[in-house]
């Protein structure tokens, strides 16, 4: 499989850009009320996942009456609808993840979504949230960012220090350094060109890249 879009039932700021990550061939899961969201962008899911106690009653009933698969959950659960939705992606073992609507709203909600990407099980695959603004993802060796001339690109350490960090096209390069948990050193770095990359020799990284 090659790639899973997550809807996950946080904000999209421009659903238009969003459209534009979309591909016929995408697999697609709505995890509980990111079933608005799909519906909206005129997209039929594959699965819907979660104790559907946000999505809309008469969606709901009418996909199921197309054939559309539910996993569905009791309301009392450890896990988050998003956190189950990953792991049953993980299951399917795509080339990508791509988890949509899981920013903005509830910053619990968003701190949480954006924690799910350490799980130590999702270490070989490429998972990354995006709202069609910003993409978020975890460097844990080397990563490309792809975007254009003055686009965002914050690095941010995560869960402690990152160290031998070096960066390419980025306008405030990095050279076999070290980034704190407690600083913000690499917050608002710009891209020189339409890709970038970083590499680290130790620790995560988060990847913040905001399209300008």
């Amino acid at each position: 499989m090659q790639r899973i879009i997550i809807f996950a039932n946080g904000e999209l700021p421009h659903r238009s850009k969003v459209h534009r990550l979309l591909r016929t061939d995408d697999y697609i899961i709505c995890a509980d009320g990111g079933t608005r969201h799909a519906l909206a962008l005129g997209v039929r899911p594959d699965l819907l996942i979660g104790d559907m106690d946000s999505a809309e009653k008469t969606q709901l009933e009418k996909l199921q009456k197309e054939g559309v698969a539910v996993e569905l959950f009791p309301r009392d659960k450890n896990e988050t609808d998003l956190e189950l939705a990953i792991q049953h992606a993980i299951e399917l073992e795509p080339r990508q993840i791509l988890i949509v609507a899981a920013l903005g709203g509830r910053l619990d909600q968003t701190l949480a979504n954006i924690t799910l990407l350490s799980n130590p099980r999702l270490a070989n695959f490429d998972i990354r949230l995006d709202d069609g603004v910003e993409e978020i993802f975890l460097c844990r060796d080397q990563a490309q960012v792809q975007g254009r001339s003055g686009d965002l690109v914050s690095l941010i350490p995560w869960q402690g220090t990152v160290s031998d960090i070096q960066t390419q096209n980025l306008k405030y390069p990095l050279y076999h350094e070290t980034l704190y948990p407690d600083r913000t050193r690499g917050v608002s770095n710009e891209m020189l060109g339409d890709s970038a990359s970083v590499s680290i020799g130790a620790g995560l990284l988060l990847v913040v890249h905001r399209r300008m």
